[in-house]
């Protein structure tokens, strides 16, 4: 698919931010999987831990690339990203079944087996986003990854402070959902020849996805109120 250089560097800041605001919780099990060990032996095992982790997730994008393509698969993978993006909104994860590993070994192993199981979302998100250019998906990793480990903390923090951004990054889920529903071989220039309706549908899905998740969280919230 040709791109020009805007409409590049936009898809890779999307890809980039999409990482982002999904790694949270794999920074979490990194620091869960490894918080046992000796400061020395830590640093190893988040630093090979997370490399094994990246090869996998570079491998599994580019496999999932390579599946989009074909026939209904944009549809089911936009249709689940629209989950992933309210789950991003309402979802309040549990980490207690993450074992501490006791050797540098079993931390890593630990680290790679952990974000394997929940890299999902972060694959399909940055796959969707891509509009299947490698590229794109290389450049996209090797920058956010290394932010992912050294400045996930950092990121979690801000998350924390500035509530907005979650919001943000479901917006953005949504607005990329939508875009692969469009984009679907069997949809594609029905979209194409009615511009509008495209904008309407994409611009649907996106307020659908904040208001849904928005008040599925205030009414848990509420709920935990009156049951403390």
């Amino acid at each position: 698919m040709e791109t020009t250089g805007a409409d590049f560097f936009l898809a890779l800041i999307n890809i980039v931010f999409l990482d982002l605001v999904l790694a949270g919780d794999n920074a979490i099990v990194i620091g869960l999987a490894a918080r046992n060990l000796q400061p020395a032996t830590q640093k190893k095992a988040i630093i090979y831990g997370t490399a094994g982790a990246v090869v996998l997730r570079i491998i599994a994008t580019i496999l999932m690339v390579s599946l989009l393509k074909v026939p209904w698969l944009m549809l089911i993978g936009g249709i689940l990203l629209i989950g992933i993006a309210y789950k991003l909104l309402t979802d309040e994860n549990d980490h207690s079944d993450i074992k501490a590993g006791k050797s540098l070994g079993a931390a890593i192993r630990t680290i790679i087996i952990a974000d394997a199981a929940m890299g999902l979302d972060n694959v399909l998100a940055v796959a969707g986003a891509a509009k299947h250019n490698m590229l794109l998906v290389t450049i996209g990793l090797l920058i956010s990854v290394p932010i992912v480990v050294w400045g996930s903390t950092l990121f979690i923090k801000l998350i924390n402070r500035f509530p907005w951004i979650i919001y943000l990054g479901a917006a953005v889920l949504g607005f990329t959902a939508s875009s692969m529903i469009t984009d679907e071989i069997h949809f594609k220039v029905f979209f194409d020849t009615h511009v509008m309706i495209r904008y309407l549908f994409i611009a649907a899905v996106i307020v659908g996805v904040l208001a849904a998740g928005h008040f599925k969280k205030r009414a848990s919230k509420l709920q935990r109120e009156q049951t403390s």
